[in-house]
């Protein structure tokens, strides 16, 4: 019996970048990074529960320019997951599975969630 060529499965390298799967990709990887800051917030409000130098010393490594990056990747990845779930709650009720809203609601996650973890940033940091 002989054997035929079958065609590949399609791989990454045949598909062309859509917003659809960049949207899915980074839901998944803010997720995991959800997960890993609440880690690092805990042990935050731990060391601040213990009060004197921890306190000092937790506040100095939040403090920290590498610090600043994680809370600010922290706080980036916490505002895109919520924008993005909210959108996939509007999916739950019918609405907005035709593609132009597809990719309308993705860009729009897109751009809310740097203003708004601008504007978090800029409250945060004794905005008016």
């Amino acid at each position: 019996m002989a054997t035929r060529e079958r065609p590949l499965s399609p791989h990454l390298q045949v598909y062309r970048w859509q917003i659809t799967m960049t949207m899915s990709i980074l839901h998944r990887a803010t997720g995991i990074a959800l997960v890993a800051g609440a880690f690092g917030f805990a042990w935050w409000l731990v060391m601040l529960s213990r009060g004197g130098e921890s306190a000092d010393t937790a506040m100095r490594c939040v403090g920290s320019p590498l610090g600043l990056l994680l809370t600010a990747g922290f706080s980036l990845s916490l505002m895109y997951h919520l924008l993005n779930g909210i959108r996939h709650l509007l999916w739950d009720t019918g609405r907005g599975y035709d593609i132009p809203s597809v990719y309308k609601t993705g860009w729009t996650v897109f751009v809310l969630t740097f203003v708004l973890t601008a504007a978090l940033w800029f409250l945060a940091m004794g905005g008016v």
